[in-house]
Order: structure tokens, then sequence, then C-alpha cells
């Protein structure tokens, strides 16, 4: 299919730097997913490499080819929208087909098109319907239909998902995986939900104030932050931080995840109360006021009582525990 590459992209609006010199690399075949918070600058980025947005320096590189400076439908790639983009007065079919009859493909190969998406993607019954008769779920696979039939080089998603209500995300999600294995193809993925990266991604790109923070696999990333900025965005419910000096470190901040702690009624590291827990059936966070290590989420697998007011105890697992220093950044 294609690769990416980007080369020390910058793009700013106005007085403001949103992109501060992206370089990145995707081989054919990868998915990869930006992750960040609002306005870290991952939408802007899709879009400087959909050149729906004119990088203000650097280069972008499709395949081989540099396209920095062409336009949109000549650089190979499809896009997904959060906000799906269908032409409401257009069928499904007609929906998928029009950007090929507008490339001029002959009739029997939009055709042929149609026909694969729309079985790989469950759509051959809504064939003759308009958008306003599909359900959300419906709509956002014609979409990714439309994008499919194009045949392109490199898809883009933009935040695909997060129209759709819970249950359809996770069916959603699920079928754009399948999809990326049946075609193989590069995908470049959107989201600020950090599940959906975990979920799908070959390869996470974390951002932060239009800077690349760590670029790694799900469990790289998850094992293996190369900062607070990424362990605290990587993993749900997310690290706690603790003040190295509170606990007799040298060290600016430690770091310990929920489900690396044990809790017990009677012993352990840190004397806590119980503030709160959410029963969620497969697991329990317990939210605790450590005398030391001030206020903790731990999680703990299966159902586990807990009642705001009693004491238990939290130990961390020492092999799990990270450490942090003034720069934040990860101390070996």
């Amino acid at each position: 299919m294609g690769s990416l590459n980007i080369e020390n992209v910058k793009k700013s609006f106005g007085p403001v730097d949103v992109l501060k010199g992206i370089d990145l690399a995707v081989s054919d075949g990868e998915f990869v997913v930006f992750v960040g918070p609002s306005g870290c600058g991952k939408s802007t980025l899709l879009r400087v490499i959909a050149g729906l947005e004119d990088a203000s320096s650097g280069h972008v590189i499709i395949d081989g080819n540099e396209v920095t400076s062409t336009p949109p439908a000549k650089r190979g790639i499809a896009m997904v929208f959060q906000t799906y983009a269908l032409y409401p007065h257009l069928t499904v079919r007609n929906n998928m087909a029009l950007g090929l009859k507008q490339a001029g493909t002959p009739a029997a190969e939009i055709e042929k098109r149609i026909a694969a998406a729309s079985t790989m993607l469950s759509l051959e019954p809504y064939l003759e319907r308009r958008p306003a008769e599909l359900s959300g779920g419906q709509r956002q696979r014609v979409a990714i239909g439309r994008a499919v039939v194009r045949e392109p080089k490199l898809f883009l998603f933009d935040e695909p998902l997060s129209n759709l209500d819970a249950a359809l995300r996770v069916n959603t999600r699920l079928e754009i995986a399948q999809l990326h294995r049946r075609l193989k193809a590069t995908m470049v993925y959107v989201t600020h939900d950090q599940v959906e990266a975990m979920t799908l991604a070959d390869k996470i790109v974390v951002l932060n104030a239009g800077r690349i923070e760590q670029v790694g696999a799900p469990m790289e990333l998850y094992n293996s932050p190369a900062n607070v900025f990424v362990a605290g965005f990587i993993g749900s419910p997310k690290m706690n931080f603790i003040e190295g000096a509170r606990l007799g470190e040298s060290v600016k901040t430690i770091g310990v995840r929920p489900e690396h702690l044990t809790v017990d009624a009677k012993k352990g590291a840190w004397k806590g109360t119980v503030i709160h827990a959410e029963h969620l059936g497969a697991d329990t966070n317990i939210y605790l006021d450590c005398e030391k290590a001030g206020l903790l989420t731990v999680r703990v697998f299966g159902v586990y009582d807990a009642e705001p007011g009693a004491t238990l105890y939290a130990t961390p697992d020492p092999a799990r525990t990270y450490r942090f220093g003034e720069d934040g950044r990860a101390v070996k």
C-alpha cells in the first residue's frame, strides 16, 4: 500500500505554534494511532498529512513521493471523518461510488469495488437506503466503505467513533481492526481515547503541546513510559504519582499503576482510609487516602467490599514501580 514519512513538520496559525517539529516514520501496512489531550495537535497533524492544512515547513512523503504541496485528491489517501460527511440525498451505493465516478473509474470496476466493500462491511441490505434511514454505526460503516472503494495508499481516520454510543464503539472498533487485517493497509488513526489506541494500534504516537512525547507499541508505552506525561496518559485508571520526598526517595516522583497495588485490611506499606469504591463487576476501583503516599487509586480484580471510612493498607509491587526525575523523564 503506502509508507508515510513526516520530516520536521511545523504548523502555525498566526502566532500560535500548533506543531513544533514532528518527525515520524510509518511503515507499509502499519496501523498507527495518534493520541493526546485536546489541543495537542493530533488532528492538525492528520489534516497536514491529508493536505487539508498546509504545513508551515517540513516535508510529507507518502509511498516515497513528496506530497507536501500536492492537492488532497492527488495524494492517494482516503479519509474517514468523525461526522461521516455523507451526502444526504444520495443512496449508500451512490455515496460510495461518487468519488470513483469523479475520478473516471469504469462503471463495471465501480460496481465490483462496491460489492466487495459492502460485503466486507455487511452493508449489502442498505445499498439503496439514504443516510437518514441508517443508524449511526451504519453511517460510519458507509463512510469507511467509501474510503475502502478508493483503494488508497493510506487510510486516515479522524476520531471516527466519537459520535457512537459505547456498544457501537466497541463493535465498530472491532470492524476497523478486522478491516486492517484483511486489507493489510497502512492506517493512521486519531483519537483522544487511549483504550482505542491500546486495542487498535501496532504503534502509538503520544502527542502533547505540538510535540511527540513517545512512539512505541502499546505495551511498550504501558510498561516503559518515557516520562510522567506518557505514564499518566497511557493506562486506565491512570497511574498514581507520589512525591519522592514523601517516601524518603531522592527522585522527584514515584509512579505506580492502580493494578500494581495490593490491599489488605491488616498490614501493608501505606495505611489509608477508603474515600470511595467503584464496583464495576469485573474489578473494583478503590480510592484510598494514605497517610504516607496521599490519595491513591487501587484496582482490585473482582468484587472487593470496601466501605468509605474503612482502613486499608496498600502495598506497591516493587518490580512495577516507576521513578521520574526533576525533568519528568523516567529514571532507569
